[in-house]
Formats: C-alpha cells, structure tokens, sequence
C-alpha cells in the first residue's frame, strides 16, 4: 500500500511540474508577442477585411477614395471629404488603433507575466517535494 502510495505521489508531482513547464512556454510566447505588439502597435493584431491602411494618409486617402468609387463607405450624395476632413478621420482611427494595441498588450503581459509566475511558484515546490519524496525512499 506504502509503495503504491510513493508512485502516485510521483505521478501528481511530476504531472505538474509537466503541466507548469508547458504553461511556462505558452505563456512565453504570448508574452513575447505582446512585448512586440507594444513596440509596434499599428502592425499589431489583425486588421479588418477592406479597412484603410493607417500606416500613412495617403494609403489612408487611396483606400477611402476605391471604396468611394466603389460606393461602400461614403454615401455618394455627400460627395467625397475634403483634404482636411479626411486627416481627421485618418487621425482619430490611427490613435484609436495605437489605443486599442497598447491597451491589449498591455493586459498580455500582465496576465502572461502573472500565469508564468504562477507556474513557477508551482513547478519549484512541487520539484522540490518530489526531491524529498525520492530522498526518503
């Protein structure tokens, strides 16, 4: 009964100093990416299907006017934003991107940072019990 005691004890500890390093790497990762993302913010994520590039306003301007001319963005009656109108709109979505970015990378690396941290506590006391386990054998 002793014996088969010992080898359950093994299985749980080494199974969570498994689970621990496997949640350590995942975690790494996003972690990594966020810290990217941060440097990076207007690449960062993914963007909309048919959305203006913000990577500068004449992208910006080049984009709003196909969709114009396709007749999906801007109601053709209202006729095509001026210059100063579209720098504007351009401004407010850029800064709303670089926001909504950094606000998500930062919530990633908190939460990543806290889940490895988490996971170490775990892997070193359950590495070290097992270590006292195997000792008293």
């Amino acid at each position: 009964m002793e014996k088969s005691s010992r080898i359950v004890s093994q299985v749980y500890g080494y199974a969570i100093c498994l689970v621990a390093v496997i949640t350590i790497l995942i975690s790494s990762t996003a972690l990594i990416t966020a810290i990217i993302d941060r440097g990076d913010p207007l690449h960062a994520g993914f963007n909309q299907q048919g959305a203006p590039s913000l990577v500068s306003f004449e992208n910006y301007k080049s984009d709003v006017m196909k969709n114009y001319q396709k007749g999906t963005d801007i109601n053709k009656e209202t006729g095509v934003p001026n210059d100063q109108v579209l720098k504007a709109m351009f401004d407010a979505a850029r800064n709303d991107k670089i926001q909504s970015a950094q606000f998500q990378a930062k919530k990633t690396i908190f939460i990543s940072g806290l889940i490895i941290l988490i996971s170490l506590v775990l892997f070193f006391t359950h590495w070290r019990w097992m270590q006292k386990l195997i000792k008293t054998q």
